[in-house]
């Protein structure tokens, strides 16, 4: 600081303080600021310890490049054992609190892990030891689960039981109603083919029993070339029978007919309405000079087999997987001449 001084001769002088006087405050002042800081920075590393956190010292002020120098004042610093006892006080609260909730927390988990080991201790006896059943322990624990699938299973096996009596119940209901239907001593009229008109109700009786599934191309093959060997059997404006068949020269030597097709309804049979059919249409073959007749039959065909061969045809070869089915065929011959 500069200060002012009279002269003898009554003027002022101004006097300024030496640069060493100045820079020696100077560095008291830096000193003391640099104390103050490192015991602040101290208090906070000893919470920060406390609480897991390092404060790291940081932008550190270079108080002696400031410009100013003149204008700093030391304002009143706390002392630092003022700043120790608080931080001991505040420090000794946290630690005491801390240590009693991680007490707590151990007395806890001791107390559970403590009592799951005397549950393991008793299990583990009770299974060394030569009295226990293991029988009677699977049911205790698994008891109510296996009964709940037990009645499930046997819901289940009542319920199936049922549904296959009612099925059966069904069947024996409509073969006994079929039985039931058959028509004693029909009025049969047997007409040969006339028109187109009458091919709907040929398909319609001969898709019902025969396993092979024909196109109309092929009806119309074996009709719309030798109408005059199908037969129709009518019972009244019903169609109850019909028969297809084709008569043509076989490697050139003989004439052989073929019967194609033979239907009966199921309603009208053991009346003798295949039997009049097929006679019907051998007799077509004889008069067109037939030297022989063929057909195809499944194996398993026993009706269709008994009434071929009460006719006089023969079983001449079997034919291995003939059918779509997969069912073989026996191929009869009935000779003519």
């Amino acid at each position: 600081m500069s200060k002012l001084k009279t002269n003898s001769n009554g003027g002022v002088r101004k006097i300024t303080p030496s640069t060493g006087s100045l820079k020696s405050e100077q560095k008291d002042k830096i000193n003391l600021e640099e104390k103050v800081e490192k015991l602040t920075i101290k208090a906070k590393n000893v919470n920060g310890l406390l609480n897991g956190v390092e404060h790291n010292i940081t932008n550190k002020v270079d108080i002696a490049n400031r410009d100013d120098t003149s204008s700093y004042r030391l304002e009143s610093v706390p002392s630092t054992s003022d700043i120790t006892k608080k931080c001991d006080q505040s420090d000794l609260k946290l630690t005491k609190s801390k240590l009693k909730s991680k007490r707590n927390d151990l007395e806890k988990v001791a107390s559970s892990s403590s009592s799951s080991k005397s549950d393991t201790k008793s299990r583990t006896d009770e299974l060394d030891s030569t009295d226990f059943d293991i029988t009677a322990y699977i049911r205790a624990k698994y008891g109510s689960e296996t009964k709940k699938e037990e009645k499930e299973v046997e819901k289940d096996t009542k319920s199936f039981q049922v549904e296959g009596v009612m099925e059966k119940s069904e069947n024996v209901v409509e073969a006994d109603s079929a039985e039931n239907l058959k028509i004693e001593n029909p009025k049969i009229e047997y007409v040969q083919y006339q028109s187109e008109l009458q091919m709907p109700m040929i398909m319609k009786i001969i898709q019902k029993d025969l396993s092979e599934p024909y196109s109309i191309y092929t009806y119309r093959y074996f009709i719309h070339n030798w109408p005059n060997l199908c037969f129709l059997a009518m019972c009244e404006d019903e169609c109850v029978g019909a028969i297809v068949c084709k008569l043509d020269l076989h490697r050139k030597q003989i004439n052989r007919g073929y019967i194609a097709m033979l239907a009966v309804d199921k309603k009208y049979r053991k009346h003798g309405i295949g039997s009049t059919l097929v006679r019907r249409a051998i007799q077509e073959m004889i008069a067109g000079n037939a030297d022989e007749v063929v057909l195809e039959t499944e194996i398993t065909n026993k009706p269709a087999l008994r009434l071929y061969e009460a006719l006089g045809f023969v079983r001449d070869k079997r034919l291995f997987r003939y059918y779509l089915n997969g069912v073989d065929a026996l191929r009869l011959k009935l000779w003519l001449r």
